[in-house]
């Protein structure tokens, strides 16, 4: 048997059916949001300050109903714009001495990243929600054949029922899954940590960066960072 028979597409291995409204909807009907969480410096914190975030993150977990996930996303910083950038900016310095220094920074950056790669860490929290099974088309298909009063809706009008339908279900289930998520913030929020719901193209990205490892890298394009 040839190997690459074997080989699976990516695609068949995501079991993601669509993403919208801010969730990735699964291929079993179940919901997913990422939020993305701001980090805290604890090098600057004092004892007793680590021991009330500690104590208000334990709280926080134990007032959750449902099961969350914690992924922490390392992403290689990929710095040749950063560096371009510099060079722009000491071709337009005019002072002799601040160009000599801008040299230097750029070989000590070159140099520092050939023996350390910069690794940029994202954290995630994964709110999921899992719909009440309901009967699926075949089933209900079966049950409206052995009816003859349901036979006598035309293909056309049948077929945007039952698009009314899994609309109807899917705002439902999204409200339910906005609560768990606004749950997420709010608590996240009491112990000083920010946080923001990924949206549909920040999802997508998010998705092409874990499955494409080796060919993404985030850049630096300013000379001052700016996080946001």
């Amino acid at each position: 048997m040839s190997i690459n028979k074997q080989l699976a597409n990516t695609q068949d291995l995501v079991s993601i059916e669509e993403i919208k409204e801010n969730s990735v909807l699964l291929e079993d009907g179940s919901l997913r949001q990422v939020v993305m969480v701001s980090g805290l410096n604890t090098a600057l914190m004092s004892e007793e300050e680590m021991d009330l975030i500690s104590a208000g993150y334990r709280n926080f977990l134990n007032s959750l109903e449902f099961p969350i996930q914690v992924i922490i996303h390392s992403r290689k910083v990929n710095i040749e714009r950063y560096l371009a950038n510099l060079e722009d900016r000491k071709a337009q310095e005019p002072s002799a001495l601040l160009q000599n220094q801008i040299s230097e920074y750029q070989q000590f950056v070159s140099g520092f990243v050939k023996e350390n790669a910069i690794m940029e860490k994202s954290f995630l929290v994964v709110v999921p929600f899992f719909p009440v099974n309901l009967p699926g088309k075949e089933s209900v298909k079966g049950i409206t054949n052995l009816i003859p009063f349901f036979n006598k809706k035309d293909s056309a009008a049948e077929e945007k029922d039952e698009k009314s339908k899994e609309d109807s279900i899917f705002q439902e289930n999204l409200n339910q899954i906005n609560q768990r998520t606004n749950q997420i913030v709010e608590g996240l929020s009491v112990f000083g940590l920010e946080s923001e719901v990924l949206s549909n193209e920040a999802l997508v990205e998010l998705f092409y960066n874990f499955y494409n490892p080796e060919t993404v890298e985030k850049e630096i394009t300013n000379v001052t960072a700016k996080k946001g």
